[in-house]
C-alpha cells in the first residue's frame, strides 16, 4: 500500500514544481470589468492609449487584436497603462469601467504587461514575446 502514497507525493512534487516554476509573484492586472457598457470603454481606451499605455499589440496585425473586441483592446490597454503609472492607486479606474484582477487575462501568444514579471526558481526576470 505504501506504492499509492508514493507516488501521489512523487505527482504532488512535479505539480509544485511545474506550477512554482511559471508562478506569478504578486501580480495584479487592471482589465475592463465585465458589466461595463461598452460605448463607456471606447473613450477610456482612447485615453489609455493617449497617455502612456502602449497599445501597438492591439492595432491590426498586433499580438493582441484578436479577438477584435473593445472588452479585451481596453483590458490591454488599461493593464499596460497601470503597468506604466506603477500600479499606483487610482491608475485603475477608468471611469469605474475598470478593477484590479489577480487571474492573469493572458491568452495565447498575448501577455498582458503586468505577467510579464514571471518568478522562475526565486529570480523575478522579464519575458520577452
Amino acid at each position: 500500500m505504501a506504492a499509492p502514497k508514493l507516488v501521489f507525493s512523487v505527482l504532488s512534487i512535479v505539480a509544485w514544481m511545474i506550477i512554482g516554476s511559471n508562478s506569478i509573484v504578486g501580480a495584479t492586472w487592471c482589465v475592463a470589468r465585465n458589466n461595463a457598457i461598452a460605448s463607456a470603454l471606447q473613450p477610456q481606451l482612447d485615453y489609455a492609449c493617449g497617455h502612456g499605455a502602449d497599445c501597438r499589440e492591439i492595432q491590426p496585425g498586433g499580438i493582441c487584436f484578436n479577438p477584435n473586441n473593445i472588452y479585451m483592446h481596453a483590458s490591454y490597454a488599461f493593464d499596460s497603462y497601470y503597468v506604466r503609472m506603477g500600479r499606483a492607486p487610482g491608475s485603475c479606474n477608468f471611469g469605474g469601467t475598470a478593477a484590479i484582477a489577480v487571474t492573469d487575462p493572458s491568452y495565447g501568444r498575448c501577455r498582458y504587461p503586468s505577467s510579464l514579471k514571471r518568478n522562475n526558481g526565486g529570480t523575478n526576470t522579464t519575458m520577452t514575446v
